[in-house]
């Protein structure tokens, strides 16, 4: 506790010098929809112009960017007491980090494949060396290549079969919008080969001569496959197209080097299409139709079953937490399909892996993740687990087929990440790689803990909680509760050294597995999303009363998080039980879901009617929204501090949304607690891209976190 005393905010400054929040001058604008009369105050905050800004940030309107400036300036107003805390939190953070830390090299014919970073360097440097170890080299250099850039990130990096060549893909604004390029690696130089506007993805053909990747449309949305053939200036050959805007596609190669698996999908349903990279003219084969809800997933073996075949990871026929099935490749139909791995209820199957002679799976049972190996000869199964109360545990792929080596991953949220190989053949780990924690961490220190808070409802929801085993459990400690909810993403309960900046001073730091996530199965998603939506905030906030009431938490101290659809969590929580938090983190908050939902030109929209429900073609759907969506709530009470985050050239979470959210809470919210945006206008959704300019900006939200349970926030009252 004395380290909240020695690293703690300034003083406050005299109640007349407060910063005061920008102005903003409503503008209202008024539709109708389903007979239901819209008021938006603050549409104006949104370019008209924003695709042309998402290519080129220079070309905001003046009078917007003016306004996020000025946001900005008041973010950094009422944060300036806390400026030697941010410095503080950020030597810390930065000191666990092992800064020429390397990634355990991945084989792949003669070479092996690695990352790794220079002491004080931002960005990875792309490596590889003689399998036996020797003769290391570096064949991309991120740290060069973002040179005087403001926004760098990479993207894809794959090598060509031969080894001879090196496609590569990079983000230069922070929107997503990938260019490809293309290394010879004999003479580090790049070939005047240049695609720009792509997803990222890439895969190469078997002879080297050209690669696969996907286009972005003028809508920013992921729509085309496309083959490059290398030194072609004609045009590339399209291999598949979905225009419909309620798809997407993402590109990937299969285990067994031989195809590339095209996805179509959205939130339901999925499409799978192989391209034969060993054909220079490959067209795409068609796995089985679509059909409404069916989702699925492929990998290939060359001679499983006596013949060439397709496993395929499904919830075919009512399975919702997915089977394993097979078929022949030429009878790749969904009739043709027949079991692997039967469908157990209550195992969700998170995915899987198919190597020469043997299948893989990751399943989650109860909450906790273990790895599933079956001999493909005999089917015999052994599994893979660990005795923590909560853990992460991950499958990586490597690039070779027939091997015996599975990889994998392992962490806690006490124990830092485990590279370990496993011989599947004679069942033996060897660790390759724990991270390291240069300023030291004692695992032993700290603990873990899994608890299940129940709901009105009779549910109960899993937390993962951790917290420094001398903090006392009686009421009096701050929390951090993390939150998301969507998607069936789940939160993983993995290890994280940047919080142990908040738990080194007593916060007690907690994951909230609302639904909306699969941590309990498919059902855990599907009862979080469409009608069922308000399941997610009231999981979160039952979970809160559920740490107050066991002394987890004191009820003056809780600090709640989300980020993109976790900071709708944050938005609807702060309209519904507000009075439950002290402050809350909104990072690149998706607030205004109901005008987003309206515009079908957005990027997103159309795909996330699965998720959200259609407000243009349904009067429900449109009601549903309309009753949470944080904007459209915003009512004439006291709120929490409240720390907005926002990126100019974020796709999927326009900066416009947030922006109208603060402006909207500070026109009607009662008390003085203040309410904060923070533009980064040189980057997108996922922040600055710099492993030590992140870095700042979590530095920014701890701190802001640590001085709002301490009362230590310019023009709070409390």
């Amino acid at each position: 506790m004395s380290r909240d005393h020695q690293f703690g905010a300034a003083p406050l400054p005299p109640p007349d010098t407060a910063p005061k929040p920008p102005q903003v001058r409503a503008r209202r604008v008024t539709s109708e929809r389903h007979g239901v009369v819209l008021v938006d105050d603050y549409a104006w905050l949104r370019d008209p112009n924003w695709q042309a800004v998402m290519h080129n940030p220079a070309l905001l309107n003046e009078e917007i960017r003016t306004h996020l400036e000025r946001e900005n300036a008041y973010a950094e107003a009422v944060l300036a007491p806390t400026r030697q805390l941010q410095e503080a939190l950020f030597a810390e953070m930065k000191g666990r980090i092992k800064e020429d830390d390397s990634g355990v090299p991945m084989a792949d014919g003669p070479y092996a494949y690695f990352a790794r970073y220079r002491e004080g360097g931002q960005h990875p440097l792309i490596c590889r060396e003689l399998r036996d170890g020797s003769g290391t080299e570096t064949i991309l250099d991120g740290d060069a290549l973002a040179a005087g850039k403001v926004f760098f990130r990479l993207g894809a990096i794959a090598h060509s079969s031969d080894h001879r060549l090196l496609a590569w893909s990079a983000d230069e604004t922070g929107a997503e919008l990938f260019t490809i390029r293309v290394r010879d690696l004999a003479k580090m130089t790049e070939l005047p080969d240049l695609v720009p506007r792509t997803a990222g993805d890439i895969v190469w053909a078997q002879d080297g001569g050209a690669f696969y990747y996907v286009r972005v449309d003028a809508q920013h949305r992921p729509t085309s496959v496309h083959r490059h053939r290398l030194g072609n200036t004609d045009g590339d050959d399209e291999i598949l197209s979905v225009p419909d805007g309620g798809y997407f596609l993402s590109l990937s190669q299969l285990q067994s080097r031989r195809f590339a698996a095209i996805s179509v999908f959205d939130h339901e349903t999925s499409e799978a299409w192989l391209v034969d990279l060993a054909d220079p003219e490959a067209r795409p084969i068609l796995v089985t139709p679509r059909e409404s809800s069916l989702r699925y997933t492929v990998e290939h073996h060359p001679a499983f079953g006596g013949a060439d075949a397709l496993i395929i990871l499904t919830n075919a026929d009512g399975t919702e937490d997915f089977k394993i099935v097979w078929t022949r490749l030429d009878e790749p139909a969904r009739k043709s399909w027949r079991d692997i791995v039967p469908y157990r209820p209550g195992t969700f199957l998170l995915s899987f892996m198919v190597l020469c002679d043997w299948l893989i799976r990751l399943e989650r049972e109860d909450g906790l993740p273990r790895i599933v190996v079956r001999h493909l000869t005999d089917g015999e199964e052994h599994a893979i687990a660990f005795a923590e109360e909560a853990y992460s545990l991950g499958l990586e792929g490597g690039y070779e087929f027939v091997t015996d080596t599975l990889r994998f991953d392992y962490s806690s949220m006490t124990t830092p990440a485990e590279v370990w190989d496993y011989d599947l053949a004679t069942r033996m780990r060897t660790l390759r790689k724990r991270q390291e924690i240069p300023s030291g961490h004692d695992p032993g220190e700290y603990v873990t803990r899994r608890l299940l808070a129940p709901m009105p409802d009779g549910e109960t929801v899993p937390l993962s909680v951790v917290y420094r085993r001398s903090t006392p459990l009686d009421g009096t400690a701050p929390a951090l509760m993390l939150g998301y909810g969507a998607y069936g993403i789940s939160i993983p309960a993995a290890f994280n050294s940047n919080r142990l900046s908040l738990i080194d001073r007593g916060f007690v730091y907690v994951i909230a597995h609302v639904r909306g996530g699969t941590e309990k199965g498919w059902r855990w998603y599907r009862e979080g999303k469409l009608t069922h939506k308000q399941n997610t905030f009231s999981d979160f906030i039952a979970a809160t009363e559920y740490l107050v009431k066991n002394g987890l938490a004191a009820p003056n101290k809780i600090v709640a998080q989300g980020g993109s659809a976790g900071g709708l969590l944050i938005g609807a929580i702060a309209n519904q039980r507000s009075e439950l938090y002290t402050a809350l983190i909104a990072e690149v908050p998706f607030v205004d879901v109901l005008n987003t939902m309206l515009d079908d030109k957005l990027p997103l929209t159309p795909p996330e009617w699965q998720e959200w429900g259609n407000p243009i073609a349904e009067a429900a759907a449109f009601a549903t929204i309309r009753a949470y969506s944080p904007y459209d709530n915003v009512r004439a009470q006291s709120y929490p501090a409240i720390l907005a985050l926002a990126g100019l050239t974020d796709p999927r979470v326009t900066y416009w949304e947030p922006a109208k959210w603060v402006a909207q809470l500070r026109s009607r919210m009662a008390g003085h607690r203040p309410v904060m945006l923070r533009v980064n206008l040189g980057a997108g959704h996922a922040g600055a891209p710099g492993r030590f300019d992140r870095l700042h900006e979590v530095a920014l939200t701890y701190a802001f976190a640590i001085a709002a349970t301490q009362g230590q926030l310019s023009g709070e009252s409390i």
